[in-house]
């Protein structure tokens, strides 16, 4: 009897383990199936990113697909950064480490901003170069 009731915690732990590794893949799947729709697109755990020509759109995972969708045009946003710990950082010299990583946006029009979130700094590094080279490229072509 001592053993089952040693044994029990970790039954339990496998199943709570089993149950939200299913969760995470239904998130994954139901990505997928999201992503299909745009050009360029991203996943972690907190946040899905999807770029289809000038619009970006953004929004939270759930194992139903993706909530909370926002749509906005590279047309519209003014600078792009990296924040690491709510701090600006410079694409070519990043930190290590950082709690909160945050891609933000700051549109021409408002005071408003979007702050995308992401797990990794490389990651949210490597689609900030891409956004910025976007957001260049279309001001050159506006210039023309």
């Amino acid at each position: 009897m001592e053993r089952g009731l040693l044994w029990l915690p970790l039954l339990v732990m496998f199943f709570w383990l089993a149950w939200q590794g299913s969760k995470e893949y239904q998130k994954v799947e139901a990505y997928r199936a999201w992503a299909e729709q745009f050009e360029r697109a991203k996943y972690d755990i907190y946040s899905v990113l999807g770029q289809k020509g000038n619009n970006l759109t953004w929004g939270k995972p759930t194992p139903k697909g993706p909530i909370k969708l926002e749509t906005f045009s590279l047309l519209d946003v003014r600078e792009i950064y990296l924040l690491v710990d709510d701090k600006k950082v410079d694409l070519e010299n990043l930190p290590e480490k950082g709690r909160s990583i945050e891609l933000e946006f700051l549109f021409s029009e408002s005071t408003d901003s979007v702050r995308v979130p992401f797990t990794e700094i490389p990651l949210a590094a490597e689609w900030g170069k891409f956004l910025q080279r976007a957001l260049e490229s279309l001001r050159s072509q506006a210039n023309q």
